[in-house]
């Protein structure tokens, strides 16, 4: 297995060259810079982990996070105080850690941010870090190369379109096409037809023969996007072709054999509809083989900065604005917002603000967001600086845990909630079983 490359960004050469020998003897690649200047001289996108000092000559280690989009950054720094922490993980870094610190920590904490990319599906445009989606990432990983049907759950605008493409990209019936429909968009008297075909006169307007949808994807995978709100009628025809594997058109007296691999999408709840006798219990069944989670944005941390540069990046070059940059109140605007509509959101919001943006900074009231609307971070609840960061933490949650899930206080926090889990153990602080009923 190739050794993890790790690039260390440190002003001090004592402190550079002896955590370089820690980390080298632990079997790392390691490679050093003085200042964020002289690291982006080099490819950071080969790197495994930065590790930066937050005080640098020149720009702040903090400013190597924009440089280096989809890299975990570990900020270090012999300021430890509650502030600079918890604004270091706005920032976008992964993790934080204090000067001296101790290095079978340190090791533990490189360990957990190198571990093996198995999640990272073979697509671009997937961009993730949070515990959530490295899970998501994984069950992709091990779901893509079968033929399973695949089940895809998560609030309108979370990508759910491009999960299921890096699915069919990742099996072994890439070569054909992906067949997508969306079922909310087909009026239901046109749904069947759309999605099964019909013969010569089989209803009026039907003047020629057509090959539906799932016949087209013979071979390929079909994706139906908001399934959710698929008509009864053509929920028993799609469970046929599932558990036949063959379709009849609409008008026909004869089938054909079809070999489709079915990704189905919706944000809504489908047990619910089933017991709502709304959707077909048997389908659901059929199509639940593998669900994928997608959480929203909101719940993704230091995700949403990650996402949100690039997505200016992209967005600035189609428009020819190039070196556009957020200011620093629009990405805590950007971090503290609950971002509703997910990253649909996200990217019209910032198409937006790209195409009104005058100069080189994207300014808070450019994104047009309520943010009166915007969620308080845990900065906002405790305003002393010189309190430990650790007391602070075992104070948190202590007050907190019986009102908020792991996932809330984590998002309160700052952290992920592997995060969360690796400083309750350190701690010695599990979680108290919830009062609440």
């Amino acid at each position: 297995m190739s050794r993890k490359k790790i690039l260390i960004i440190e002003d001090e050469i004592v402190i550079r060259s002896s955590l370089k020998k820690f980390l080298e003897k632990q079997n790392y690649k390691v490679c050093e810079a003085g200042s964020v200047d002289e690291a982006a001289k080099q490819d950071l996108s080969k790197y495994a982990l930065i590790i930066t000092d937050l005080r640098l000559p020149g720009q702040a280690g903090t400013e190597i996070i924009k440089l280096a989009p989809g890299i975990p950054v570990l900020v270090m720094t012999s300021y430890a105080s509650l502030k600079s922490a918890v604004d270091t993980m706005k920032l976008g870094a992964v993790d934080y850690i204090a000067k001296p610190f101790d290095f079978a920590d340190l090791l533990e904490t490189v360990k957990t941010l190198t571990e093996d990319p198995e999640t990272v599906p073979s697509i671009s445009n997937i961009i993730g870090t949070c515990d959530a989606m490295a899970e998501l990432f994984a069950r992709l990983k091990k779901v893509a190369p079968t033929h399973s049907n695949v089940l895809i759950v998560g609030e309108s605008g979370t990508g759910k379109e491009l999960i299921a493409k890096a699915i069919h990209l990742g099996g072994s019936q890439s070569s054909a096409e992906m067949i997508l429909l969306n079922c909310a968009a087909i009026p239901e008297s046109l749904i069947e037809a759309e999605l099964f075909g019909h013969e010569k006169g089989a209803f009026t307007g039907a003047t020629e023969p057509r090959v539906g949808l799932v016949e087209a994807a013979d071979g390929g995978t079909l994706f139906l996007d908001e399934i959710g709100e698929l008509p009864l009628d053509a929920q028993a025809r799609l469970l046929r072709v599932l558990q036949e594997g063959e379709v009849r058109r609409i008008g026909s007296v004869s089938t054909k054999k079809v070999s489709v691999r079915l990704i189905a999408a919706t944000h809504r709840d489908l047990h619910e509809l089933v017991k709502n006798k709304l959707f077909r219990e048997d389908l659901y069944y059929r199509l639940n083989v593998v669900k994928l989670t997608l959480p929203p944005l909101r719940e993704r941390g230091a995700d949403v900065l990650l996402i949100a540069d690039h997505i200016l990046e992209k967005t600035a070059r189609k428009m020819n604005k190039r070196d556009l940059l957020f200011m620093e109140a629009t990405r805590e605007l950007i971090t503290r917002y609950h971002w509703p509509g997910n990253i649909r959101e996200l990217e019209n919001a910032i198409e937006r603000a790209v195409i009104l943006c005058d100069g080189k900074s994207i300014t808070p009231e450019l994104l047009a967001v309520d943010a009166s609307e915007a969620m308080h971070p845990a900065a906002d609840l405790r305003d002393d600086a010189n309190v430990s960061l650790e007391d602070y933490f075992q104070n948190y949650v202590l007050e907190n845990e019986d009102r908020m899930t792991e996932t809330e206080l984590a998002q309160k926090l700052g952290i992920s909630r592997k995060s969360l889990w690796q400083k309750r153990q350190k701690l010695n602080m599990p979680r108290r079983k919830s009062r609440r009923r």
